[in-house]
């Protein structure tokens, strides 16, 4: 569990995006104003910037803060390598370590703040083993930080939903309980019924209120009748602006024209995206997916968990990763990459402005570093991170 946080009211002597040096200041959780650096001592909730560089809060858009083994002995590798042969190992080994708990899941925020990281959306498993007890487990752990990390929850039905009698009704009860998105899996690769999966889905986000955050990893024309599908469900369920698509690795996989073809339907429905930046994988075209105004952002997905043993808890490490990948060169593609990490990823987690402005969520994190594009080349460790305010991480 995390220490008691202390309050900031100021953030002095620093460069916001590598800018001039200024005071950035700090009502309660909001910043108030940035002003040139006053050079006035430093105060009692204040911290001394020493000229460092800050960026907004980085956002993690697409984790699973509930299924990690951060913290525990190393777990080897084993089961199946595929999508349903991962689900089964974990199914089996999971209650062996303790999974889903408040204390791992501590753990791995406390990587996440140590990284920067002040705003998440994470998965977390609903299951007929399971009922809520994640979902239970990860807003604990979240609350211990007083505020200082903003968290939505996708309820997740990592073993699939039809094929899972009662996984619905769990999903609208998470639903009904605050959950502000509801995730589906694969829906013909899984549960073998991509019509049935996303209609039900879909007809529970509807009647809640709440959005949809689906897992889609099928590739090819099979995936890409799945883009169809949740282009047509949320033009006909008005559920414009609240839908996304996590992975969705058939849109590199199509052609150009069936490629521009779906962004452009998707720009115009707010269905946006996230990315781990898969190294294997083309990734999705920067400017591609800015032209058809498709927003999409970057996530850790598990860290050290039973699918696999990478993963750092570093969300601009993804970002890296996509930028190396994709060939990324530009001064200001690279901007880019950081405003995806970090101001432009905040609707994905609930916040409406995350950027060093008056009248932004007050989430600060300060890096040794020359400049903004430096920051993500270098991936420079983080040296203060502030979020919701408050004190979470000073190295």
């Amino acid at each position: 569990m995390v220490d008691k946080l202390s309050p900031v009211s100021a953030v002095r002597n620093v460069r916001p995006w590598g800018g001039e040096l200024s005071d950035i200041l700090i009502d309660g959780a909001t910043i108030s104003q940035v002003v040139a650096a006053s050079g006035a001592p430093i105060g009692d909730g204040e911290i001394d910037g020493r000229g460092l560089l800050a960026i907004p809060g980085i956002v993690n858009t697409h984790a699973h803060i509930d299924k990690s083994w951060w913290g525990l002995p190393w777990q080897s590798y084993g089961g199946v390598r595929s999508t349903d042969g991962r689900i089964q190992h974990e199914r089996a080994h999971r209650d062996e370590l303790g999974i889903p708990s408040v204390e791992i899941t501590s753990r791995v925020l406390a990587e996440f703040v140590k990284h920067g990281t002040t705003a998440i959306r994470s998965h977390v498993d609903v299951d007929l083993g399971l009922g809520q007890r994640g979902i239970e487990a990860v807003r604990e752990a979240v609350a211990a930080y007083e505020g200082g990390i903003a968290c939505e929850i996708v309820a997740f039905p990592q073993d699939g939903v039809l094929r899972r009698p009662g996984v619905l009704e769990l999903l609208a009860d998470a639903a009904k309980a605050g959950a502000e998105h509801i995730g589906g899996l694969d829906p013909a690769g899984i549960d073998k019924d991509p019509v049935g999966q996303i209609d039900a889905i879909f007809a529970l986000a509807a009647e809640h209120g709440v959005g949809i955050d689906i897992h889609l990893h099928d590739g090819g024309s099979l995936g890409a009748f799945q883009f169809d599908l949740i282009i047509d469900r949320t033009q006909k369920l008005g559920l414009q602006g609240r839908v996304n698509i996590a992975h969705g690795f058939a849109i590199v996989d199509a052609d150009d024209a069936r490629r521009h073809d779906l962004l452009q339907q998707m720009g115009e429905l707010g269905i946006s995206m996230t990315t781990v930046a898969p190294l294997r994988m083309k990734q999705f075209g920067l400017h591609e997916f800015a032209e058809a105004g498709v927003r999409f952002g970057f996530g850790t997905d598990g860290i050290r968990d039973l699918w696999g043993p990478y993963g750092t808890g570093d969300t601009m490490g993804i970002a890296w990763q996509f930028a190396r990948s994709s060939g990324v060169v530009y001064d200001d593609d690279l901007r880019r990459v950081v405003e995806l990490a970090t101001s432009l990823g905040a609707p994905f987690a609930g916040v409406e402005k995350n950027d060093l402005t008056p009248g932004s969520r007050a989430d600060v994190v300060l890096v040794d570093s020359e400049n903004t594009m430096d920051v993500l080349v270098r991936t420079l460790p983080r040296e203060v991170t502030v979020g919701g305010g408050k004190l979470l991480y000073q190295r």
